[in-house]
């Protein structure tokens, strides 16, 4: 079992971690801090931010190289949905403005997230992304071990999703 680092806790899948964030808000808005290196599990190295809109599953992916990811949500809501693909367990959920939370997936786990509202989503990734050599593998949205976690049954999907 994964060492919990300090600011995290623990979930049913070894070494995925919850990180809660604390949001600061006044008349201007909010402030909050979604990653600080000394408490993850491995340095990040790139960040990538997307947009989507409600209804759009990213995922399943897995990284066979080990880039594992840190999740925010930073506008909007998101089911976040990981699979042990050797166990079959899962972790399941909902993270942003109800719930502010980062969660840490290591990549050997097969993982994505579902845009409940339209959606700003942070990825901070352990691996820069080598578009010469991508270590991305998928598993299909609707793989009978996670087919009922999704609040969707007709998820708006990239190409490379729809025929994972």
């Amino acid at each position: 079992m994964s060492a919990v680092p300090a600011g995290a806790e623990a979930t049913v899948l070894p070494g995925l971690f919850r990180y809660p964030l604390q949001r600061f808000a006044d008349e201007r808005g909010w402030f909050s801090e979604i990653r600080r290196e000394s408490r993850l599990p491995n340095p990040t190295v790139q960040t990538n931010v997307s947009f989507s809109r409600a209804g759009v599953i990213r995922g399943l992916h897995y990284h066979e190289r080990g880039q594992d990811d840190l999740f925010v949500c930073l506008q909007g809501m998101a089911r976040v949905v990981v699979l042990d693909r050797d166990s079959g367990r899962t972790f399941v959920e909902d993270i942003g403005d109800e719930n502010p939370a980062a969660i840490y997936v290591p990549g050997f786990y097969a993982h994505g997230f579902e845009a409940l509202t339209d959606l700003l989503f942070c990825y901070q990734v352990t691996r820069e992304y080598d578009p010469s050599d991508p270590d991305e593998q998928g598993i299909p949205w609707d793989d009978p071990r996670v087919r009922e976690l999704w609040s969707t049954t007709t998820p708006i999907l990239s190409s490379r999703d729809a025929t994972s």
